[in-house]
């Protein structure tokens, strides 16, 4: 069993930063893959990042975030981290962080969700 802890969710105006952390327990960290992904209201939840594991790092992006938001981990502390520029209203949403075993299949836990809001 995998428990997550996102944190770092907040208001921010248009054109801002906020950098998302997402803490797992477990002592295999480094092996997992991660995933950031966000819901709006009324909308269904949609990927925005993710990053392999295994000492590769290898990301991967939306389109919709491409150049404005980093995926990065820290092995040592068990975190995998979301830095957000040039934030927009559209970027509104609660965020999820996600983890699972390989590169392949479902993402098997989840954090609970920090909301951001990003005001025009």
């Amino acid at each position: 069993q995998v428990q997550l802890v996102e944190s770092g969710g907040g208001l921010v105006q248009a054109g801002g930063s906020l950098r998302l952390s997402c803490t797992a327990s477990g002592r295999t960290f480094s092996t997992y893959h991660m995933g950031w992904f966000r819901q709006a209201p009324g909308k269904e939840r949609e990927f925005v990042a993710a990053i392999s594991g295994w000492g590769t790092g290898i990301t991967n992006y939306a389109d919709s975030v491409k150049g404005r938001f980093t995926i990065s981990r820290d092995n040592g502390k068990n975190t995998v981290y979301l830095q957000m520029n040039s934030l927009k209203p559209e970027d509104t949403a609660v965020y999820y962080c996600a983890s699972k075993a390989g590169g392949t299949g479902p993402y098997n836990y989840w954090g609970q969700g920090t909301q951001v809001t990003v005001s025009s």
